[in-house]
């Protein structure tokens, strides 16, 4: 029987189209991926290492994966009483129905960085390591990087090693700067580590098969590190910041005068590297994104994200200007502002900049921090991120929110509400071998000192 509308029904339903055409246009449709923060919770403790490195000292490379149901995060504990450098040990957490429990940590204190963590599909996870071989209190002694797989589903038993095979002769030691990328679909991993002497950057491929089948050097202009790295279909890219003393003599005396600082390393040169077949072709020459050394500026890569059609999502921090210091003697009249910066690219060349957000000096008060892409099953692209400051109202600000970029819209900044913002963090990230999600898997630190925390957040 068909059902008739009353002329109060009818009203009614015409009311409901219109209001909810309305509230979707006002609100740019955000009303449909509305973060829920559904679990917040410490991870764990931790003592500052004390030997230049730190929990999130990796932060190109994840700490944190999503396998199905379960979480896992790579956590660092510093040893008591143990000689530094190499003075902490990796701990792998587990998260399933009964919250957070410890599955299996190192035997000694080896390490001296955290250890980056990734996943296959098919529920390997694989810890990449880089023990020192050298008596405890050796510092920039050789080390002997390599992987350990788990299985998500006993992630308590005992891991097997898996030895990589690097090209020609290796320098590795205690500063690593390694990066790690898995193709969580295909099964396969694309490891990195810095040669200690020359800085370049050592590549070797592990196959579906099992096998360390491609091996190979990545010669960037400068040592870069804290390399960003991704694997989709074969084709790898990499992301790296130049990490070097201040090449600028003057200003490095002035620095030093001022500050009686001997460490004066600078983050001014973004480059990125790829190739479309990692099993058959090297990688490109490095092309340099951005380079600030002109205004003694900064630069943090961020992310990076492979999405359709061979584009390349890049993600990062700039700081034209870096520090009053240098500007108020060598660049009067420069502002200091911090901006957050997306780039796409393909086959090598740059499509497209944008700006996301900008503050300091002559713009808004509200500054953009650390941030990460968030990608859903249905192709979606967001960027989580951190801000600070001052609003327009003159309230404080500290935050966690996101902003949907693909497809492009005039998404506003939607606020995460965390009672516990994380100012630097991990996301569960498909560079690592999670899936797409419209969960958020959020882990890192924020104002509470010396502790790991863990957010669950659903778009």
């Amino acid at each position: 029987m068909k059902h008739i509308l009353t002329n109060r029904e009818g009203l009614l339903f015409i009311f409901l189209v219109v209001w909810g055409f309305w509230l979707a246009t006002e609100t740019g449709g955000e009303e449909s991926w509305q973060p829920v923060v559904e679990v917040e919770e410490v991870v764990c403790t931790y003592v500052p290492p004390d030997n230049g490195a730190g929990p999130l000292w990796c932060y190109g490379a994840p700490l944190i994966v999503r396998w199905r149901d379960r979480v896992f995060v790579s956590a660092m504990e510093t040893g008591e009483g143990v000689p530094k450098l190499c003075n902490t040990r990796w701990q792998l957490f587990m998260r399933g129905d009964d919250g957070w429990k410890l599955q299996r940590k190192a035997d000694a204190y080896r390490e001296r960085e955290p250890c980056p963590l990734v996943a296959f599909s098919a529920g390997r996870l694989f810890l990449s390591v880089n023990p020192s071989i050298s008596p405890p209190g050796t510092q920039y002694g050789p080390c002997e990087p390599h992987l350990l797989e788990f299985s998500a589903e006993k992630p308590s038993e005992l891991p097997k090693q898996l030895r990589p095979v690097w090209q020609g002769e290796t320098r590795f030691t205690d500063h690593s700067y390694r990066g790690i990328a898995a193709d969580g679909a295909r099964g396969e991993i694309l490891l990195l580590n810095i040669h200690a002497e020359t800085g370049e950057q050592f590549w070797s491929f592990l196959d579906t098969d099992g096998k360390w089948s491609r091996q190979g050097k990545i010669r960037f202009p400068i040592r870069s590190c804290y390399p960003q790295v991704a694997l989709k279909d074969r084709a790898a890219h990499v992301l790296a910041i130049g990490d070097i003393v201040e090449p600028n003599e003057e200003w490095r005396a002035y620095k030093k005068e001022k500050t009686g600082r001997e460490w004066d390393y600078v983050f001014r040169r973004l480059f990125y590297a790829w190739t479309r077949d990692i099993t058959t072709t090297d990688f490109a020459e490095p092309l340099e994104l951005e380079n600030l050394d002109a205004t003694g500026g900064y630069i943090r890569n961020l992310d990076l994200w492979l999405g359709p059609e061979s584009s390349v999502h890049v993600l990062y921090l700039k700081m034209p200007v870096q520090s009053a210091l240098i500007r108020d003697r060598f660049l009067p009249g420069e502002k200091i502002t911090t901006s957050l910066e997306y780039t796409i690219l393909r086959n090598g060349n740059v499509v497209r900049r944008a700006t996301l957000l900008k503050g300091g000096e002559g713009e808004s008060n509200d500054i953009p921090g650390n941030a990460r892409f968030q990608v859903t099953a249905e192709g979606e692209l967001s960027v989580v991120y951190f801000s600070s400051g001052v609003d327009k109202n003159g309230k404080p600000v500290s935050e966690n929110r996101i902003t949907r970029i693909l497809p492009e819209t005039d998404s506003k900044p939607v606020t995460i509400p965390l009672e516990h913002p994380f100012t630097t963090f991990f996301t569960a990230c498909e560079r690592g071998g999670s899936a797409p999600s419209k969960i958020i898997d959020l882990f890192g630190t924020g104002y509470q000192p010396n502790t790991l925390r863990y957010a669950r957040v659903r778009l």
